[in-house]
């Protein structure tokens, strides 16, 4: 059965990105001597699947951050050209609901789904397509910007897995989905 897992840093207050959509405050933080699990994470996913904004965000960063195919799902994207040097790494996907996507995904035969994107994540939720999340609090207050989480129509409850500090300050949680 596919299963949908999310791997993502937050400021403090809960924000993914600034709201003109800027990253820089959290690609900072980046240190590369802490080991914040996300190659652990990976090694199991077989699919990155993300939404038009995120994939805007990160298009143009090289090296490219992903090892894993990466599908955007995006109705405006799918006509548009894929930059050469992603060629066999990212594709379009115009399907409409987070089931659909999911649908097609495991008649490709994915079972494990890293799910990246505020509204991707938020769509996923709402649908009950997520098992689990890894939240990395960075250490900093936007006071405004994108929210990770937006309304959701009742209680998602969570079950607390584990949760680690680093020295940099990042904060890592790690959250189950309660059945």
């Amino acid at each position: 059965m596919i299963s949908g897992h999310v791997f993502i840093a937050t400021s403090l207050d809960g924000f993914i990105a600034r709201s003109n959509k800027d990253i820089g405050w959290l690609l900072e933080r980046d240190d590369p001597s802490e080991d914040h699990g996300y190659d652990a994470f990976i090694k199991d996913i077989d699919v990155i699947l993300m939404g038009r904004g995120t994939y805007e965000a990160i298009r143009d960063v090289r090296p490219w951050l992903y090892t894993r195919p990466v599908l955007v799902l995006s109705n405006s994207l799918r006509d548009q050209q894929i930059p050469p040097d992603l060629t066999g790494k990212v594709r379009f996907s115009a399907e409409r609901t987070p089931e659909q996507a999911m649908a097609m995904l495991e008649a490709e035969g994915c079972r494990r789904v890293y799910v990246d994107g505020g509204l991707v994540i938020q769509s996923f939720l709402r649908a009950g397509l997520i098992s689990d999340m890894v939240i990395t609090r960075i250490p900093v207050l936007l006071g405004q910007g994108r929210s990770l989480f937006g309304a959701i129509p009742a209680d998602i409850l969570l079950i607390h897995e584990d949760t680690r500090a680093f020295a940099s300050g990042l904060v890592q949680s790690h959250y189950r989905i309660a059945p």
